[in-house]
């Protein structure tokens, strides 16, 4: 079984990075194939940029939304200083939209192709990172942003493109998703406070599932820092045991 991992943390000493040492662990002895996207330790750029928005241009764009975009437009504006919008707008005044097309596609950025190949390569995709304001960390909402995209893991059809969320056609072809997350607040009050139920709608079903990939297996280890050692040596040994009994 092949698992790729994306991993997001600062801190090298932190009980995020053992629980990845632990389910790496469990992995190893399980004799899957893995490998780690250490996000920070890769200086993976989260931030969504005006060259990202080539994985949105494809052939399959709708006429009116086509010309919705006004791509000779945004292509001259983003070229950069007044020379290079001049030579961007004189060398591209002839060609037809289809080339337009493919002009914007090859300037995809390379650090996203390549994590591209990587997650369509896995049978497994894995999550180990920390919760902010109930959802992934920046690193990794970015990340999904930036990877996931129009094209790669997902299309619309006519529904689609109309705004109706049925409309999407998932494209991922990943047999489960795994997520481990340390939290702040116990379980107590992610079953009260609704936490978990909106982590799971939000995480699970709307940016995995719904693009194609098939189970999702959320794990919490609650109240991390006020746990007693005990608690934190099972926390460990349950990611160590997801690692080895790792199944689809």
């Amino acid at each position: 079984m092949k698992v790729l991992i994306v991993y997001a943390h600062p801190n090298p000493m932190s009980f995020t990075k053992a629980i990845l040492d632990n389910f790496v662990k469990g992995l190893r002895e399980a004799g899957h194939q893995y490998e780690i996207l250490d996000l920070y330790k890769e200086k993976f750029n989260p931030v969504f940029q005006d060259i990202d928005f080539s994985f949105f241009v494809d052939q399959d764009i709708p006429k009116d939304i086509f010309q919705q975009m006004n791509l000779r437009a945004m292509i001259v504006t983003l070229a950069g200083g007044p020379i290079k919008r001049m030579m961007a707008k004189w060398y591209i005044r002839n060609k037809t939209d289809d080339e337009l097309i493919k002009l914007i596609n090859s300037q995809k950025p390379k650090d996203v192709l390549l994590h591209q190949k990587k997650v369509a390569g896995a049978d497994v995709l894995v999550f180990i990172t920390q919760v902010f304001w109930m959802h992934f960390p920046a690193m990794v909402k970015g990340w999904m942003e930036r990877v996931l995209t129009y094209g790669f893991a997902y299309k619309l059809n006519e529904k689609g493109w109309s705004g109706d969320p049925d409309g999407r056609i998932p494209l991922l072809k990943i047999k489960k998703a795994v997520i481990m997350h340390p939290t702040f607040f116990n379980e107590k009050v992610y079953l009260e406070k609704g936490f978990k139920a909106a982590m799971e709608k939000t995480i699970d079903d709307w940016s995995l599932k719904y693009p194609g990939i098939e189970n999702v297996d959320h794990i919490y280890f609650h109240s991390i820092l006020s746990v007693s050692p005990e608690t934190r040596k099972k926390y460990l040994e349950i990611a160590y045991l997801k690692g080895k009994e790792l199944k689809y």
